[in-house]
């Protein structure tokens, strides 16, 4: 059994609050590294088209013998698919490769500003969920004017919003405006892809202090502020390690040092700009 608790997302949907993803996790390796996962006690699982491993997860999820009922499966919608139609059969063709009769999120990747069909795109995720084939929709990357604008246009309050979120780079204002409407924060990049977060002096001397690897305290840090976190990794003891943080607490003086981490670093692309495969 998983001992992850879970959130109760905006429609009653519940989604453990830690996951396991699979970004830049090639297709082969991601049968194993999923397995690996649901071995360790993960149930939630974060993929998406343009991962280019939907394949192997729903061959690991098959192959694991845990039932379809226990598991939360996300996957996301590629910019290149954006438009009422082609999302549509976009997903269709993500259930086709995760061999799945529905999937538990389902997510716009990023809000594409450039081609402005967002609004078009989430109207296709409302009929999507109203047919019962995605148990929740959401989106990733998108900016609170995104945000804004769905809530004016469309019927259906996203129920997650997967946005780049570290220690340094803590969002406290879309993290805000997603908790005034019941949005759910979920954090991608939550270690800092690796680029010096988890060799920060304060990061290092938290971790010492709880007995715990700095990827502990830093995971721990996103659950205790409630952001449902997602971290990737191919190694079984660091897939292990991971899930391995639901048996201490940060006190407020921890919490007080990571707060002075925050210095607005985005690691990935900003949401305004980006149109990659646009």
């Amino acid at each position: 059994m998983s001992k992850v608790p879970a959130i109760t997302l905006n429609n009653g949907v519940a989604m453990p609050q830690l996951g396991f993803g699979v970004w830049q996790v090639p297709d082969d390796e991601a049968f194993t590294a999923v397995g690996h996962a649901l071995d360790a006690g993960y149930r939630s699982i974060d993929t998406a088209a343009v991962y280019g491993n939907e394949e192997g997860t729903g061959k690991a999820l098959a192959a694991s013998g845990v039932p379809r009922d226990e598991l939360f499966v996300t996957t996301k919608l590629w910019n290149s698919d954006h438009g009422y139609d082609a999302t549509l059969r976009a997903f269709d063709q993500s259930l086709t490769r995760l061999g799945l009769e529905y999937v538990d999120l389902y997510l716009i990747h990023w809000p594409l500003p450039s081609r402005d069909e967002y609004v078009a795109t989430y109207r296709a995720l409302e009929k999507i969920h109203q047919e019962g084939r995605a148990r929740a929709i959401g989106v990733s990357n998108f900016q609170i004017h995104h945000l804004k604008r769905l809530l004016d246009e469309t019927s259906v309050v996203p129920a997650v919003d997967q946005i780049e979120l570290h220690p340094q780079l803590q969002q406290a204002e879309a993290r805000a405006f997603h908790a005034g409407h019941r949005i759910a924060t979920e954090a991608w990049s939550p270690l800092g892809q690796g680029r010096g977060l988890l060799e920060d002096a304060t990061v290092a001397r938290v971790a010492a202090k709880h007995g715990r690897t700095p990827a502990q305290v830093v995971l721990r840090w996103h659950l205790q502020l409630g952001n449902v976190v997602i971290p990737k990794s191919v190694t079984p003891s660091r897939i292990r390690e991971n899930i391995d943080v639901f048996d201490f607490e940060l006190d407020d003086a921890d919490l007080a040092e990571f707060a002075r981490l925050d210095a607005g670093r985005r690691l990935g692309p900003d949401p305004d700009t980006f149109d990659v495969g646009a």
